[in-house]
């Protein structure tokens, strides 16, 4: 799916979603995760994230202090001039890529960086962590993104019916 029809599906389903994120909202912490991995896990059977890059193409991920150390140190950059070069502030006060499409992904969706890439970007679309609760409304956000998380919560609304 491309970006703007899963954005566009994304949207006619956020009534349907919103009601998911308040039945989810009412189960254990231990079940919501549960439902989530195991959809992760289903969805990412067949899911290649390198026939999509929607993520690395609109998403600016949170950039650690570590990141910022473990990066500039591959690219051979002093931290500051990492900073000066590929980040910039935003309105949250985080560090941030200055651009998107991210400056390290090449045209046939790979990550120049990948080995040392963002902690968040490691985590993306963050579905198998704990304490999914924590994170509906991110998902929720993804859904917009990521073809595996649209896949996803659609397969924990059928499953809840």
């Amino acid at each position: 799916m491309d970006l703007h029809g899963n954005k566009a599906a994304a949207k006619r389903a956020q009534k349907e979603n919103l009601n998911l994120v308040k039945k989810l909202k009412s189960k254990r912490d231990q079940e919501v995760d549960r439902i989530f991995h195991d959809a992760h896990d289903e969805a990412f059977e067949h899911i290649d994230c390198l026939d999509c890059a929607n993520c690395c193409k609109t998403t600016g991920p949170r950039i650690t202090d570590k990141d910022v150390q473990r990066i500039s140190k591959h690219l051979r950059l002093k931290p500051q001039a990492f900073i000066e070069k590929y980040i910039r502030v935003d309105e949250d006060q985080d560090y941030v890529f200055k651009t998107m499409p991210c400056v390290f992904l090449w045209d046939d969706n790979t990550c120049s960086i990948y080995d040392v890439r963002p902690k968040a970007c490691k985590e993306y679309p963050h579905t198998d962590r704990v304490k999914q609760k924590q994170l509906l409304n991110l998902t929720m956000k993804n859904v917009e993104v990521c073809p595996a998380v649209f896949e996803m919560v659609e397969a924990i609304k059928k499953g809840m019916k």
